[in-house]
């Protein structure tokens, strides 16, 4: 609350009298000893004649708190501290009479000084553990209440009689501090405030967009709103941990990331570095932005490569003048903003002024620093620019940027895409990012991704045909054209940076490394210089300008150089490769993945008839692996015979599409070369798509980017085992991205998600209600529970493999569950607390306790592979249950036989085996007198282990279809086919690794219809 508001509730006309309610009334001639009384003898409540007792102190405090809560407006305070804060202003009330000094002196201390005493006396530590608002509430009234006391003090008679002179000085000082009180902020010099007024939204605005140097492209501007197209992105310190890695690039050391814009919260001086195109500058813009709108701190603004070019690095009073802004402060007003340590000053592109100037600028920083301590600094420079340490002993942190997150650059994309106005090309942007690796390489920062998005919008959502095109611009932006249009000198012309630098790239893709020595890349730089005079004769020199203003060449740690990307020196080696006709190498190396893009590249910067050359001696190796790379080939060639492209494709053409299971297994083995290649779901067959998504799934932890890309295209598609493959690639991919980008836009029809993780677990927080779930592994039920947000959605759960569950009573919150299955759980028990659910279906198998099945009494459906508790099935089964559908398997009849299944006359279904105890003549008997059976099912093993049984088996004219899974073969059927005359319909099906021939048993059944299920 301001302070003039409370001022004006406690200054109300009530205040005054309780107050003086506390001290004691002026008696005859007690002004007229010699020495002052002292305040324990005119408190009301101190003596042996006091009219006030401690407890009336606290209902005056009260009525005091009171007074101040229930006048109009905004609350001083919560509500729920009332009590405690006049418990507290009664304590400081109370300390008035331990005060050892009398009227006068209080006088004199003044009000602010009494209350200070008041506090001191009755204790500063905050008991009660009350809120800022009502500590500060309680200061106030202490202080309205000192200066009432004081006023009665001056009104006694014997103060007058002895103070009379010193009352009216007494009364101006009091005048005074009320003032000052009821004002209680300083207000700054009026010309600072208004002059700030303009300043401010002057640099939001002006600072209000993100430019993309380099592209020239019709219909793509190079401007952005800041606040639309801002990435929060992340910074590391030397002792923090690393990024995600990058596919196919060396991952980053440390160990922890924060956001970058929130740096200087932790750090009041920080020297962020960053290559090319990292978001330095962008970063500093958006802080610049973020403290003029919010108005804590004053922002100023100051490249180096501006202020270098007027000589002398400026003063505080000339900062605006150095970035020529078009407003004129008042004189000294940058001092008082730095001298009340309310600058945050942004001192960007350290690397972008030459090297002899650092140590002039790091003077100027240093005494700056000294003059105007206590405010915030941010210092941007590229890795290389200057030394580890370089103000470490000014207290500057040391942290650099972060690659871009594969979710920061989907977020960046989005963004891009939504300030273009062309949202129609972010999804198939995003498709192709995933799919091509060497894409996905290059975008790891904001210059690169917006260059590629730019190129994406501008061919309509394709991106070239060959991404030689890509490349040679991306090339061109960061080798001159970006520090030309940002007003920058370049020493090195663009094709002397690409000579040296596609050098020193063959290097290392000869040598099969990603990084080299400063003295290798010196000695192999030092061999160029003849050939490129212009760059001089200083081989360390070149190199460090390499390093410092090419955006291709970085150093990340001492001693070591190496490309910002794999995909840049792969394109540059390939160049160099051409150029020195060095084909015969590339392809001997094909076979080698390490030289996989380096080859395409090759296929790309070669002249027609060498690019035709190599095509076909990929293709006469005759491997399905080569002959999709001289496919992946074709989409970098503008030119090429068309006899080599019509075979390239017909040999291609014989894998992709996979049309089996088999096929698809095949052609994964190729690798995730194969991602990008793969076509659909257009066109394709549902065989062929599920060829598709099996091969893009077995990819998936090779290349989880690349197959979600695939996959994802798919989500939509209606065939069924399509549908199933992309719920059972759920494991190999992040189990939240995965669930967001496939799973839910799914059609579950049949489906059942299975979740094996706690990853995957979490992540049906953030997915649409399924109903059909399996747990697989030690989840608890109750953090299943605690994980779905719409438990009542669920009908269906599996439980398998859990050896944490242990009393099924934790199921009851889904209270629209119908299917229960509990496979290989050792100690699940309390089957009959679930007998309140709907269940009208039970599967069991491998543990636990069953004894109280018999209080499922809606069941249709019952699956036992378990010994059954009793000698009859009467015994273990709910009687009353309206069961259709019975499978009794491995040890399941042990005990029991078949015993008692005649209770169940609705049987329509009953599936036997394996069975572990050989039924007997008794057993079928139980079989022959159930009325309703027509679906009879006997596991292969039966018939193999037990044919005496089948002997026993009576006729069942009532049996209309017949399965026999599990068969390998060699099984007689003769006897079922005699004891069951009215089948029409038999399913035979085979074990894995075995084939039935159908004829052999076409004779046995001649008037049923004959089905074989291969597995």
């Amino acid at each position: 609350m301001e302070p003039t508001v409370l001022g004006g509730r406690l200054a109300s006309a009530a205040i005054g009298p309780l107050v003086r309610k506390l001290l004691a009334a002026d008696g005859p001639g007690a002004g007229l000893v010699d020495r002052p009384v002292r305040l324990s003898a005119l408190v009301s409540f101190r003596g042996e004649k006091r009219t006030l007792g401690e407890k009336d102190v606290q209902r005056l405090a009260e009525r005091i708190v009171t007074g101040a809560v229930e006048s109009p407006g905004e609350a001083p305070f919560p509500a729920d501290e009332r009590d405690a804060v006049a418990d507290v202003l009664a304590k400081r009330l109370l300390a008035l009479g331990d005060l050892e000094m009398d009227d006068v002196q209080a006088v004199q201390l003044g009000h602010l000084e009494l209350a200070r005493q008041l506090r001191y006396k009755s204790g500063f530590l905050n008991h009660h553990g009350l809120s800022a608002d009502a500590r500060h509430f309680l200061d106030s009234a202490t202080e309205w209440s000192c200066l009432q006391i004081l006023e009665f003090f001056t009104r006694r008679s014997s103060f007058v009689a002895r103070t009379l002179v010193e009352q009216s000085r007494a009364q101006a000082e009091l005048i005074a501090k009320v003032d000052e009180l009821i004002v209680r902020l300083p207000r700054p010099d009026a010309r600072d405030t208004a002059f700030e007024r303009r300043y401010l939204p002057y640099v939001a605005e002006h600072h209000n967009h993100i430019t993309i140097y380099g592209i020239d492209l019709r219909e793509s501007p190079d401007r952005w709103p800041l606040e639309v197209a801002y990435l929060s992105l992340e910074a590391t310190a030397v002792e923090d941990a690393p990024p995600d890695p990058v596919p196919g690039e060396r991952p980053v050391t440390g160990t922890g990331r924060l956001r970058a814009e929130e740096a200087l919260l932790a750090d009041s001086r920080v020297l962020l570095r960053g290559d090319a195109g990292s978001g330095k500058t962008t970063l500093v813009q958006w802080l610049a932005v973020t403290a003029a709108r919010e108005g804590g701190r004053v922002p100023y603004v100051l490249p180096l490569r501006t202020l270098i070019r007027t000589g002398a690095l400026p003063a505080p009073a000339g900062f605006l003048t150095a970035v020529s802004c078009p407003l004129t402060p008042p004189e000294g007003w940058a001092e008082r903003v730095l001298a009340a340590g309310r600058g945050l000053i942004l001192v960007d592109g350290l690397d972008e002024i030459p090297a002899a100037d650092r140590h002039r600028t790091r003077d100027w920083l240093r005494s700056l620093l000294t003059a105007h301590p206590g405010n915030h600094w941010l210092l941007t420079s590229r890795p290389t620019a200057v030394r580890p340490d370089w103000l470490a002993q000014e207290g500057f942190r040391e942290l650099t940027l972060a690659p871009m997150r594969r979710s920061e650059v989907a977020t960046f994309v989005h963004r891009w895409h939504e300030a273009a106005q062309a949202p129609e090309f972010e999804a198939p942007l995003l498709d192709s990012l995933r799919t091509k690796r060497d894409l996905a390489r290059l975008t790891t920062n904001p210059l690169m991704c917006g260059l590629i998005c730019a190129l994406h919008r501008e061919r309509r959502g394709y991106l070239p045909t060959g991404r030689k095109e890509l490349y040679d611009a991306a090339l061109t932006m960061l080798l001159a054209r970006r520090d030309r249009e940002r007003g920058m000198g370049v020493d090195l012309g663009e094709e002397v940076q690409l000579e040296l630098l596609q050098r020193l790239a063959y290097a290392l893709v000869l040598s099969g490394r990603t990084e080299m020595s400063t003295d290798g890349a010196e000695v192999i730089v030092g061999r160029c210089l003849p050939v490129v005079a212009s760059a001089g004769s200083d081989a360390s020199a070149v190199l460090r300008e390499l390093l410092l203003r090419s955006g291709l060449l970085r150093q990340p740690a001492a001693g070591v150089v190496d490309f910002v990307h794999r995909t840049f020196q792969d394109c540059l080696g390939a160049r160099y490769a051409v150029e020195e006709g060095h084909l015969d190498v590339l392809l001997k190396n094909a076979d080698d993945t390490q030289w996989e893009d380096v080859v395409r590249m090759a296929v790309a910067h070669a002249r027609s008839h060498e690019r035709a050359w190599l095509l076909k001696q990929l293709l006469k190796r005759r491997t399905p692996r080569l002959t999709l790379l001289a496919l992946a080939c074709l989409e970098h060639v503008a030119a090429l015979d068309a006899g080599v492209r019509a075979e390239v494709e017909a040999r291609a053409a014989a894998l992709i599409p996979p049309r089996t299971k088999d096929d698809a297994r095949a052609l994964a083995e190729a690798g995730p070369l194969v991602l990008e290649l793969l076509p659909g779901p257009e066109g394709l067959t549902d065989a062929e798509a599920l060829g598709v998504t099996i091969t893009a799934s077995l990819l998936g932890e090779a290349e989880p980017e690349g197959a979600l890309g695939v996959l994802r295209r798919f989500r939509g598609h209606t065939d069924f085992d399509v549908r199933e493959q992309l719920v059972a690639a759920w494991g190999k991919f992040d189990a939240e991205v995965y669930a967001s980008e496939v799973l839910n836009h799914v059609d579950q029809t049949r489906l059942r998600l299975i979740c094996e993780s706690p990853e995957q677990r979490a992540a049906l927080t953030v997915m649409r209600a399924w109903r059909w779930l399996a747990f697989v592994g030690a989840h608890r039920v109750e953090d299943i529970w605690a994980a779905l947000p719409w438990p009542e959605a669920v009908t269906s759960i599996a439980l398998k493999d859990n050896p944490v569950l242990t009393d099924l009573g934790a199921l009851l919150p889904f209270r629209e569950l119908q299917q229960l299955w509990v496979d290989d759980c050792p100690a699940p028990a309390g089957l009959d607390r679930l007998s309140v659910l709907p269940l009208t279906l039970l599967g069991w198998s491998g543990g636990g306790d069953l004894t109280g099945l018999r209080s499922l009494r809606k069941l249709t459906t019952l699956s036992v592979s378990q010994r059954l508790p009793g000698t009859d099935l009467a015994q273990a089964l709910p009687v009353e249950a309206p069961l259709s559908f019975l499978f009794l398997g491995r040890f399941s009849t042990d005990t029991t036989g078949f015993r008692g299944l005649r209770n169940w006359p609705g049987l329509h279904t009953l599936s036997l085996g394996p069975l572990t105890t050989e039924p007997t003549a008794a057993d079928w008997r139980e079989v022959a007198e159930l009325p309703g059976l027509a679906h009879l099912y006997v596991n292969g093993s039966i018939v193999r282990e037990f044919p005496h049984s089948l002997d026993l088996m009576p006729v069942l004219p009532g049996i209309a279809m017949l399965r026999v899974p599990m068969m390998l073969g060699t099984e007689d059927l003769s006897t079922l086919a005699s004891r069951l005359p009215g089948l029409r319909s038999v399913i035979l099906g085979s074990r894995n690794g075995h084939s039935l021939t159908a004829s052999r048993y076409k004779e046995l059944f001649p008037n049923a219809r004959l089905t074989v299920e291969e597995n």
